[in-house]
């Protein structure tokens, strides 16, 4: 694993790691054998962390957002295989695009971009994978992928502005691994959420030599492996029922499946990159024992980080349900750092625990099913499995599934031994509960123990005693726990991993206490401490982490723990992170200088600290928490079990472990964000304590502040019959003694004191909590509330009920008006109807049967109840009566006493109170018991013996155990008093349609809570307002809640007259505790953030503070024995104010408001706004303009300066806002709201008063506010002739300028006359002015030797540039907001205001004189008329609209109601568009001040769509001092490609720039200096050498331009504005480069403009002579058994593909081919770019030609000729005309080693055709199919460039047709061999069979003349004889 190079797991690492320096910058070099890379040995500089981790993605939204991903393929090298046509796929999640497939080449150039849209969550989009394909198109479909790459977007996410850019990829085969690299493919990717700005994909300008190796991504190792993950899969258990038991009576009838089992079937899924393996199911079985081995192939290491395991039902008939899921990291995992310390994925042997929706099964589908597939934070557990992970490397699985053998499975087993443990929780209060229609319990489990509503757990005491929850009299409802606090306790068994779990303690803590260290360091910072404390703070810092980082963390104790392979490894790893970063500390001790940089790299540590604060085997499940309803979970929270869990250890103690803390719980699943609840379901405070169950005497010496008891407990029911009364007698329908659920019987006399317990006391009643409760205690104000209830039958209408008033719970009231006050009480207000709740207009909730409850507004024809609630509230007068009025109450609770709760039926609610309807009753009787032997369990066994069955007693489960209920009790409660300092609010959300709300605070605290008043239409409401809670009964030690103080929870609500009121968000405090008020700390008032679910809500000002009521009968000795409290607050009204020690001091202040003008109103209520006027508010003093005549004529107020003199705070912490509120004056006196803005802070425009008599000071730049020549201000003095010339030939306006010739302006150039002529460069352009600026050398070579001016290109648009500060000098735009801003609305916006604040003390003295104003020399707000020119250069990376991938952008100029459309000259197929246009408009600024260039999509059928616009304010440039409108030239030329263009010469703009700014000057002596303010500048200082460009102007200008360089001003530049669609706000859709120049009218006409056209490529012609060829490979055997080819030449220029070829040289025997053959290629190119411009249409029903521009390139290949079968490819080789290897003399030194390759780029010598034209010899071609180039033949060629114009001159044909000229070309002189075979018999006789045949036809001849003479002779012969011997 420990590749070197570049390693993508290292590439992506969060930290930093080796930096490491290169050997050899020299190409990568190639190893023979495998074709991979060789990595470059390194020297190595210094380590900084060894191991790497990558940053997991966490904390990431399941909110679905619009995403785009942005792909770039560039060009791939060295793809495997010769002469293939490569084409590149890219997927990305499911969506394909491809690229257009090259012809014949391995190293293609595509340069394509795709765009992949996704409205996605980004956690689901991570997840998500990105495939590079590249295939060969030629080949059959089955065998055509030659190599692929894939990762996560995660990955991509994670990198640098989340993009790869220039990225080389490593190709592999998935399939065949250790096949080594298929050839390297380069990229760019990135992934662009809203509002991230898009990376550019240009390429870089030193990117010429691309080194392939440092930049290779590539799956780390130097090759991918294959490898395989092996998962052992042994056993789950827990695992809850899925299936119904009526699926149990399908099965039975389709005779599936067995008698009555668990109802569930699980099977376990592995996944991993896409691949997914499954186990076996496992029928009716909720503790499956599989036992198998699951295994997925990869390629290792791979790109993807998340290891899925899935547990599922299987069904038979529906589809397969998810039981959970879990996710495993693999960093966490597994470690990538170099050697002996990097280790591959294990995992394990250990349980992996589920989380999902809750465990009840029903058989309706499950609202939080979502929650099992892991999105959302799963509310309950579902089972653990127990799995072990290994990583081999080399080898892929042969099968997926097998079955574990017995030594694995008896090896588990030492990993499974359990151990007891306990957790307690004791509940303090429960408040802000939401649930009031039935009793409320929390319940606590761990796993499954402790679940209350699972029948299959053993009972346990893991719920609190079901509670009602009581009225707090202001608004929340609260537990009435008092001095007996429920206890729970849940005991469980677990593995014992408690060394674990103290190594992440201990880290955790390390964590904790840093970034508590930080932020104080952070706090030091901004409250802005002397170096000298800082400093201090920061060494205390890193001391601490230094001793934090030295502590030993724990390791597993022999005998007790089992640890496995991860833990030893995590273990070692931990260590040396600790050892690293202690060591880094210490030299950041000694060598940090800067407290901002030493805090960055603690910054740093702590990333890493908080990188290895991960335990992937945590085995021990989370604590949950849950409030029940009757049977219903409503909320629950989840806390880790780490952070409860106690060790002996005090630094490894669970950082909540017994700690008192305050939870707020959560709704379960995602609705509740959906839905927008508003509402807190319950805060509990309470401490929780997990520990073995023989270490749980730690969690009773903790409770140190009451008493633990324990108490058996029993249900008394009866029922009321008719005549006989109540009696346990009759038909209860559930035992005479039962639990509260009457589950089981529980007779009093059965229940025997466990072993080890017995019983002090007897049997009591205990009444219900609520019952008790005097509901306005320890209130000064109450709000007493009664409800009106109607009925009414069916078909009739509603009348007063049975009982026509009754209180929250539906016991019986009097009449609101005959409600007592009690003793001492007096009313505020009158009776009201409640309409703040989801009640109808009069008030009323309907409901069925009032008993059920369930209440709505909406009235149904079947409802019959009905009740609205009345309140008022009354205040209390402390006077004897009262006193007398508490004994009454005491005789109250005696009567209580008999403690019975009444209710129609059982499963109903209980109430105190008797009424009519009641058909039961209940109380409750507990027994206390004592525990006398240490640990001893406290469930009671029953006992029943001797007992008859009666009906009534059907105890069928697990009556046998009984859990008792456990109490904290508190001997008496201390009294608090709690003051909340509430200031002001700024910046909260509008809750009205205004666009304000009218807000009003609520707080509550434990069990009181209380409002502040409401502030009419505000969005900064100041209150000052103090709230006291007085009497507050807090049980518990006054020192425990001194260090853990309760948390004050306020939240914002926006009063409505009607319905309810809405919800604005929430915030939580916690308070100063002053147990001894004499105290003289005082609180801070603190900005507390407010947020609404997600969305930020604003900020809270305001301080809270606890005192300990003193008592006045207390010991000297005791806490309570302090002073009185501090006086009460002063008032105002009936209202506290916050007192003066704590409000801000103040100071008088001076606010000048420039009130400019507003642009851009839209519409209100269907109307324009047309005479607007605004109003300035701030800390509650009003400031307003005057009124707008008419916005259409002048936008601008007449009037334009209002000045505040107001006491403002004197710390900023503390300013209030400043509200911005624009009304519209319409007919009839309406003067509605349209707009508002609120300024959260003045801080940005402080400044200094003015003092009077720096007015003449020459350097200071007094309050100049505007840029040179405005309108009206200054007059320009010409001399009177000349300003009566005009323009003698002007472009027309609104058309595209195409070239200008030299117009003639005498008035801009004076004395033109004795100027030299200008000198004129054909191939100087201002494109090469623009090249030489961006860097693009290679396209600007001759304008860079005569180094002429350069540009400012800037990356940004020209506000973002930071000397310009967005042009808000003169003044700001502020965006004014509607209001009340639903999330779907695209955009709130509805104007702008433009205007400016400047903000300084005034003296405090009244009398004292003022400051003089700092807005002053304002310029005239009249409209002015301007000529603009907007020059648009170019387009980079349009998003395409066309399915092709491309787009055909034109531009579109917008200026007020002026379009112009480019639309014929739009560019076809291209999302680079070259532009090079210029557009001239006339404007009146500021009437029409917004300049749109919006680039839209040509379409010839449907509308053409807008790719993406993006908007000018030209009246900041126009305003702005540093003088925007045009830029300044780098030099004063009067002709050439740098001609002056401005309207008004340097020295003008000196003049005016020294006018506006107080400076005197300027005062020229001669030509050559010039005194400016007290500065002296010479020409010659600026110009030691003589000018380079020939056409310069005069000195005095000359000089005058230098010295405003000097000066902050705009220069000559190019700006790049990103696009935006408003279908797709906040993603950018590409970006243009342009500039806008603006000439005032009244300062004269402009210069020339640039002339910015494209440039236009040239045409020429290569044409190329094929003389010979030799030493070409033989390719064939021919019928006689010689080697021979048939030897041809094709060649083609790549990208035009026009192929020519010569005649064949048949039977070629020793590989020389006789040609003399001409090609001719005509093609178009730049020379000023070096790139050939091929134009060609896509397919042919394609409209334009598609425009590329490629290097010229020109491929020259060597075939044999085959009549009956394909042609067979010999060689090629491919000269880029700019850059090919000069060609040998002779074939014999001609090698393949001439030819550059990306191993030898920079030895071969290599020349231009473009400057040789003519070149002459032998090049090399060769075949690389194996990889490596073998030389297969030598061509003889003639290469001669020539322009058309050259080329009609000397004609000359193809081949060797007519004209054949120039020079003219014999027929080859081809060995009389070369012949095709079967055209030419007689040839074919003579030069083939009788050439090879000849000596054997001669012998066969000779042999034949043999034969036939002795054949005649003996034919002869005795006839011959015969005469012979007659004749004698």
């Amino acid at each position: 694993m420990a590749g070197k190079g570049q390693v993508l797991g290292e590439s992506l690492l969060g930290e930093e790691e080796e930096e490491e320096e290169e050997v050899d910058p020299g190409p990568p070099q190639i190893d023979p054998a495998t074709g991979q890379v060789i990595p470059r040995p390194k020297k190595k500089k210094r380590r900084v962390n060894k191991m790497g981790r990558r940053k997991l993605l966490e904390n990431l939204s399941n909110k679905p957002t619009d995403f785009q991903i942005r792909v770039k393929v560039l060009e791939a090298r060295q793809l495997q295989g010769g002469n293939i046509q490569p084409v590149a796929k890219v997927t990305v999640a499911n969506q394909t695009k491809q690229t257009r497939v090259k012809k014949s080449t391995n190293s293609p150039s595509w340069n394509e971009a795709f765009f992949f849209n996704f409205k996605k969550s980004p956690a689901d989009l991570m997840d998500e994978l990105v495939e590079f394909k590249v295939f060969n198109s030629k080949k059959l479909r089955s065998d055509s992928l030659i190599g692929s790459f894939k990762c996560d977007v995660g990955m991509v996410y994670l990198e640098p502005r989340h993009s790869f850019l220039h990225k080389w990829l490593l190709l592999s085969d998935p399939e065949d691994t250790m096949s080594g690299a298929k050839g390297y493919l380069k990229v760019c990717v990135c992934v662009i959420g809203p509002g991230d700005e898009a990376p550019s994909f240009k390429p870089v300008a030193s990117e010429e030599s691309d080194d392939i190796e440092s930049n290779l991504l590539r799956p780390a190792g130097v090759q991918l492996q294959p490898a395989t993950f092996t998962l052992k899969l042994y056993r789950a258990e827990d695992i809850p029922r899925m299936d119904s038991a009526f699926m149990q009576g399908v099965k039975k009838v389709f005779g599936i499946g067995e008698e009555q089992k668990e109802l569930v079937d699980p099977y376990f899924v592995f996944s991993f990159a896409g691949k997914e393996v499954q186990s076996k199911i496992m029928y009716n079985n909720d503790h499956p024992d599989w036992n198998q081995i699951l295994k997925i192939g990869i390629q290792f290491p791979s790109m993807c980080e998340r290891l899925k395991f899935i547990v599922r039902d299987w069904d038979r008939i529906n589809e397969d349900d998810t039981i959970s899921s879990a996710v495993l990291s693999i960093p966490t995992i597994s470690s990538s750092a170099h050697g002996q310390d990097g280790f591959l994925p294990t995992f394990g042997p250990s349980f992996v625990n589920f989380y999902g929706s809750t465990r009840e099964y029903s058989d309706l589908p499950d609202e939080y099913d979502d929650l099992n597939l892991g999105k959302g934070e799963g509310v309950a557990y579902r089972g653990r499995a127990l799995v072990e992970i290994q990583t081999t490397l080399g080898e892929l699985p042969e099968v997926p599934v097998e079955d574990i053998n017995n030594d694995d499975i008896l090896r588990v087993q030492k990993f499974m031994r359990r151990r007891k443990y306990k957790l307690h929780a004791a509940f303090l209060n429960a408040t802000m509960v939401s649930a009031i229609d039935a009793p409320v319990e929390f319940e606590v489990s761990i796993g499954n123990y402790g679940n209350k509503l699972d029948e299959n757990t053993a009972p346990c005491p893991s719920t609190t005693q079901p509670t009602n929850a009581v009225f707090d009299g202001c608004h929340y409802y609260f537990l009435p726990w008092s001095g007996t606090k429920p206890c729970v306790v849940v005991e469980s068994s677990w593995e014992d991993i408690s060394f674990r779990l103290e190594g992440l303690n201990l880290l955790l803590k390390i964590i904790d206490t840093l970034e508590a260290n930080i932020e104080q360091v952070r706090i030091g910072i901004k409250a802005k401490l002397p170096t000298p404390e800082l400093a201090q703070l920061l060494i205390s810092l890193l001391d601490q982490l230094e001793q934090d980082c030295r502590k030993k963390l724990p390791e597993p104790t022999p005998g007790r723990h089992v640890s496995n392979e991860l833990d030893r490894l995590t273990r070692d790893y931990r260590e040396f992170e600790l050892e690293t970063i202690a060591n880094n500390v210490i030299k950041l001790k000694t060598s940090a200088t800067d407290v901002l940089e030493a805090m960055a790299e603690v910054e740093n540590y702590l990333q890493i600290l908080k990188n290895i604060a991960k335990e992937p085997q945590n085995s021990m499940p989370d604590v949950v928490i849950w409030m029940i309803s009757g049977d219903k979970r409503l909320a629950y929270y989840r806390i880790p079990a780490n952070e409860v869990l106690w060790s002996q250890n005090p630094d490894y103690i669970g950082r909540l472990c017994g700690r008192l803390q305050t939870l707020q719980l959560k709704f379960p699943g995602l609705k509740a964000e959906k839905e927008k609840v508003s509402e807190v379901p319950a805060m509990l405070r309470t401490k929780i304590w997990l520990g073995l169950a023989n270490e749980d005497d730690a969690w009773h010496r903790m409770q140190t502040e009451g008493e633990l008891a324990v108490y058996a407990e029993t249900y008394e029911n009866q029922c009321n019959i008719p005549v006989v009364g109540w009696t346990k007698k009759g038909p209860l329908g559930r035992p005479k003694w039962s639990d509260s659920q009457g589950k089981c019987s529980l007779p009093r006399e059965s229940f025997e004191p466990p072993p080890g317990w017995r019983w002090e006391g007897d049997w009591y009643v205990s009444p219900e909590l609520s019952m008790l409760f005097d509901k306005d205690a320890g209130h000064k104000t109450y709000m007493e509330e009664c409800y009106e209830m109607h009925s009414r039958l069916p078909g009739t209408s509603w009348g007063p009920a049975t009982r026509p008033w009754t209180d929250v719970k539906g016991d019986e009231m009097a009449p609101k008006d005959s409600v007592d006050l009690p003793p001492g009480w007096v009313w505020e207000d009158v009776w009201q109807i409640d309409l703040s709740r989801a009640v109808d207009e009069e008030g009323w909730e309907y409901c069925v049967e009032s008993t059920m409850g369930g209440y709505g507004p909406v009235e149904k024809r079947y409802h019959l109840c009905r009740r609205r609630r009345w309140v008022r509230t009354r205040k209390l007068v402390e006077d004897a009566k009262q006193k007398k009025h508490k004994l009454i109450q005491e005789k109250k609770i005696e009567e209580a006493a008999e403690g019975w709760e009444y209710a129609p039926l059982f499963n109903l609610k209980f109430h105190a109170t008797e009424r009519t309807m009641d058909m039961v009753r209940r109380r409750r009787w507990h027994r206390k018991m004592i525990c006398e032997k240490k640990g001893a369990d406290c469930y009671f066994a029953m006992k029943f013996e001797g007992k008859k069955k009666d009906e009534d007693d059907k105890e069928d489960f697990n009556a046998a155990y009984a859990a008792p209920r456990m109490f904290l009790t508190f001997k008496k409660p201390f009294k608090y008093q709690m003051r909340a300092y509430i200031y002001q609010a700024r910046d909260l959300l509008a809750g009205d349609e205004t666009g304000l709300s009218d807000p009003y605070a609520r707080l509550s605290f434990l069990t009181q809570s209380s409002v502040t008043e409401k502030k009419e239409k505000s969005l900064c409401p100041t209150w000052d307002q103090t709230l006291i809670f007085e009497e507050l009964e807090i049980y518990g030690d006054p020192r425990a809640i001194e260090e853990n103080p309760p948390e004050v929870m306020i939240e914002l609500f926006d009063y409505d007259k009607f319905g309810s009121n809405e919800f604005l968000g929430r915030t939580k405090a916690v308070p100063m505790v002053k147990l001894d008020p004499a105290d003289a700390r005082m609180p801070v008032l603190q900005w507390y953030p407010i947020s609404r679910g997600q969305e930020d809500g604003g900020e809270l000002l305001a301080a809270f503070e606890l005192f300990l009521v003193p008592d006045k009968n207390a010991s000297m000795e005791s806490l309570l024995a302090g002073s009185d409290l501090p006086f009460l607050p002063p008032k105002k009204g009936d209202l506290f104010l916050v007192p003066n020690g704590i409000r801000p001091v103040m100071q008088r202040t001076a606010i000048e408001v420039l009130c400019w003008g507003v642009r851009n109103m839209q519409k209100f209520q269907l109307s324009a706004v047309t005479s607007p006027s605004i109003e300035f508010e701030c800390g509650g003093h009003v400031q307003e303009s005057n009124v707008i005549k008419s916005t259409k004529k002048n936008p601008n107020f007449t009037e334009n300066i209002l000045f505040f003199d107001v006491m403002l705070p004197r710390e900023e912490l503390y300013m209030p806002p400043m509200n911005i509120r624009v009304r519209d004056h319409r007919q009839f006196g309406r003067k509605p709201t349209v707009g508002i803005h609120v300024l959260k802070s003045l801080e940005e425009f402080r400044c200094d008063p003015v003092q009077a008599e720096l007015a003449e000071d020459d350097d200071g730049v007094q309050g100049g506010l505007v840029n040179g020549g405005r309108g009206g201000e200054h007059v320009i003095d010409m001399p009177a002739e000349e300003r009566k010339v005009e323009r003698k030939s002007g472009p027309q306006i609104g058309q595209p300028l195409k070239s200008f010739p030299q117009l003639e302006l005498p008035a801009l150039f004076r004395g033109k006359q004795e100027e030299p002529d200008p000198v004129v460069d054909e191939e100087i352009d201002w494109w090469s002015k623009y090249y030489a600026s961006t860097g693009q050398t290679h396209k600007c070579k001759k304008y860079i030797e005569k180094g002429q001016d350069k540009i400012e290109v800037y990356q940004t648009h020209l506000e973002d540039v930071d000397f310009t500060n967005g042009f808000s000098d003169f003044c700001s735009t502020f965006e004014l907001q509607r209001g009340k801003d639903e999330e779907d609305e695209e955009s709130s916006v509805v104007g702008e205001f433009k205007g400016g604040f400047k903000v300084y003390p005034l003296p405090p003295d009244p009398n004292d004189e003022m400051p003089s104003k700092v807005f002053t020399n304002l310029p005239s707000s009249t409209p002015e008329e301007c000529i603009v020119r907007v020059y648009v250069i170019c387009g980079i990376d349009f998003q395409p609209n066309d399915t092709s991938g491309l787009a055909d952008p034109y531009i579109e100029i917008i200026l007020g109601n002026k379009k112009i459309s480019d639309r014929d000259n739009y560019k076809p197929n291209t999302i680079d568009p070259v532009f090079g246009q210029m557009f001239e408009l006339t404007t009146m600024l500021p009437v029409q001040k917004d300049l749109t260039i919006r680039i839209k999509d040509y379409d010839i059928i449907s509308s053409d769509d807008v790719i993406g616009e993006t908007t000018i304010d030209l009246e900041n440039r126009y305003l702005s001092k540093v003088r925007a409108t045009c830029g300044l030239q780098k030099s004063y030329c009067i002709a050439g490609v740098n001609q002056w263009r401005d309207c008004i010469k340097p020295r003008q703009i000196l003049e005016n720039y020294c006018k506006q700014n107080h400076v005197s000057g300027p005062h020229f002596y001669g030509n050559n200096s010039v005194k400016v303010g007290k500065k002296i500048h010479n020409l010659a200082d600026y110009e030691p050498n003589k000018p380079v460009d020939p056409n310069v102007g005069p000195a005095d200008e000359r000089l005058a331009l230098h010295v405003l360089h000097t000066l902050p001003m705009v220069k000559e530049h190019v700006e790049t504005r990103p696009l935006f669609n408003p279908i797709q706000p906040g993603i950018e859709q590409g970006k243009i480069q342009m500039w806008v120049d603006i000439f005032p009218k009244s300062l004269g006409p402009p210069g020339p403009p640039f002339n910015i056209e494209a440039r236009k490529a040239k045409d020429y012609v290569l044409r190329i002579i094929i003389w010979n060829t030799v030493d070409v490979v033989l390719d064939e055997e021919s019928i006689t058994g010689e080697k021979m080819s048939d030897i041809y030449v094709k060649g083609w220029v790549s990208g035009i593909d026009e192929k020519q070829k010569t005649d064949v040289h048949y039977r070629s025997l020793d590989g020389e081919g006789n040609f003399n053959w001409r090609f001719i290629f005509p093609f178009s190119y730049v020379p000023a770019e070096q790139v050939m411009e091929v134009r060609k249409k896509e397919h042919f029903w394609s409209l334009d030609e598609t425009v590329q521009h490629l290097q010229p390139n020109i491929v020259i290949q060597v075939w044999d000729n085959d009549k009956f079968s394909m042609d067979d490819f010999l060689g090629t080789v491919s000269l880029n005309l700019n850059a090919m290897p000069m060609p040998a003399k002779k074939a014999s030194s001609c090698k393949v080693s001439m030819l550059p390759d990306i191993t030898t780029g920079s030895e071969v010598k290599l020349v231009s055709l473009f400057e040789q034209k003519r070149l002459r010899g032998f090049w090399p071609v060769y075949n690389d199919d194996t990889g490596t180039r073998t030389l297969t033949g030598k061509v003889e060629m003639e290469m001669e460039l020539v322009s058309v114009e050259e080329a009609e001159e000397r004609p000359a044909g193809q081949g060797q047709e007519e004209p054949n000229m120039n020079p003219k070309l014999d027929p080859p002189k081809r060995p009389e061999t070369s012949f095709l075979w079967f055209t030419s018999p007689w040839k074919t006789l003579r030069y083939i069979i009788w050439r090879n045949y000849k000596w054997y036809f001669i012998g066969f001849l000779v042999l034949l003349l043999i034969l036939l003479l002795v054949f005649l002779f003996l034919y002869s012969f005795p006839g011959e004889v015969s005469q012979w011997i007659v004749n004698g």
